[in-house]
């Protein structure tokens, strides 16, 4: 920031730097001072919009993906696996150590040992970026912690929070696939669908045939009646939504991309916001479910939240230095251990665990994840790697 720069001008940078905690701390706020605001609307309970408003987010990471990031895999597999290795050793043990050290409530501790087992969050790739780390390597690991989640996070769960609380390790594994695995894959395919090259992303028939088929699978899939689909009934949202999304992504792309001669990247300036207001409205309705036992346990969790998360950031840095990788290698693995999927956390707390305390800590260590983030890469920034791998280097769809 230069230092002649105007005031207003200052305010603006600070803004756009932190827009995101910003809009965390109102929407919490807001839910302390009237949580019956966002408790229930129109008589429905708001939590059953988590699990729908995450499976969203996630679509809209799948959209940033491509078949190349998950091959990047077998272009520098010893970082990947050690990456994936450091972030889901270390960060269920250090949140099993802290919740059993401060004695939480079985449930809130439960929820600290939830947000060290989940997989990194997308997050992660965007402070990579600013902190001039490797951000292939980012875009990696979090795609590849992500599918391999469902059998992890309950893995861990089951071994870490089961003497704590009730784990269901099958229905916890089914609800990540069903929240988090699917959506990815309609975002992959919504990437081809908005980015590809191939003749018939670009024709009008085809998308429109295609978006209208897409939503009429979607309407055959809601009502398939629960009997029918047996285990894969509770994929039922999962799919529904997916193909939802999928179809619209489509008839968007005909009318904004080919009709009205729009912009190509319209969706990547779309998707943030999008993303932003829905994890705001899910930490404000657990924040009013909790309000009471946050009052309680707030101060102390914020603590866990800083321990867990600056202890991720150091042994991922230090554990990458240690198996030699270079400074912008480091500098990815350190964001990927460090930085959660608190989402995926937050709705497999109300969806499988029934448990408003559970996602106090997911709410909690969002927000300040993407705080330190911020502040961590800006410390990096300036001290600038040597050729730092860009943004679209090898995950170019």
């Amino acid at each position: 920031m230069r230092s002649g720069e105007p005031g207003p001008g200052r305010l603006r940078r600070l803004y756009k730097k932190y827009a995101f905690t910003f809009w965390v701390l109102v929407f919490v706020a807001a839910a302390m001072a009237r949580p019956a605001a966002f408790r229930a609307w129109f008589g429905a309970d708001l939590k059953v919009l988590i699990v729908p408003l995450i499976q969203v987010i996630t679509f809209g990471m799948g959209t940033t993906l491509s078949v190349k990031d998950f091959k990047n895999v077998l272009a520098m597999p010893g970082p990947v696996l050690l990456g994936i290795v450091l972030q889901f050793t270390i960060m269920p043990l250090v949140g099993y150590t802290i919740a059993m050290t401060f004695g939480f409530p079985p449930e809130v501790a439960a929820g600290i040992i939830l947000i060290g087992s989940v997989s990194s969050g997308v997050a992660s790739n965007v402070m990579t970026y600013l902190a001039g780390g490797n951000v292939p390597l980012s875009v990696t690991i979090t795609a590849c912690t992500t599918l391999i989640s469902p059998f992890v996070t309950p893995f861990w769960m089951k071994t870490l929070a089961g003497r704590l609380i009730p784990v269901d390790f099958v229905a916890m594994m089914m609800a990540i696939f069903n929240m988090i695995i699917i959506p990815i894959f309609a975002g992959l395919a919504a990437n081809r669908i908005l980015y590809g090259q191939k003749k018939w992303t670009k024709n009008a028939a085809v998308l429109a045939l295609g978006g209208a088929a897409l939503l009429a699978l979607a309407a055959a899939v809601l009502m398939m009646p629960v009997r029918w689909g047996g285990a894969l009934a509770v994929l039922k949202s999962g799919l529904a939504l997916g193909f939802i999304l999928l179809g619209v992504t489509s008839l968007a792309k005909l009318v904004i991309g080919i009709l009205l001669k729009g912009p190509e990247h319209w969706m990547d300036k779309t998707l943030p916001v999008v993303s932003m207001a829905g994890i705001c409205l899910i930490i404000a309705i657990i924040t009013a479910q909790s309000r009471n036992q946050l009052l309680s346990v707030g101060p102390l969790l914020v603590l866990a939240a800083v321990l867990h998360n600056g202890t991720g950031y150091g042994l991922g840095y230090w554990g990458a230095r240690l198996a030699r990788l270079d400074e912008s290698a480091c500098r990815a693995v350190a964001m990927e251990v460090g930085m959660q999927n608190g989402g995926m956390a937050s709705g497999i707390a109300i969806d499988v665990l029934k448990s408003t305390s559970a996602a106090l800590a997911p709410a909690i260590f969002g927000p300040w994840m993407n705080v330190s983030g911020s502040l961590l890469a800006g410390w990096w920034r300036r001290r600038p790697v040597a050729q730092a791998p860009s943004l679209r280097s090898e995950s170019e769809p």
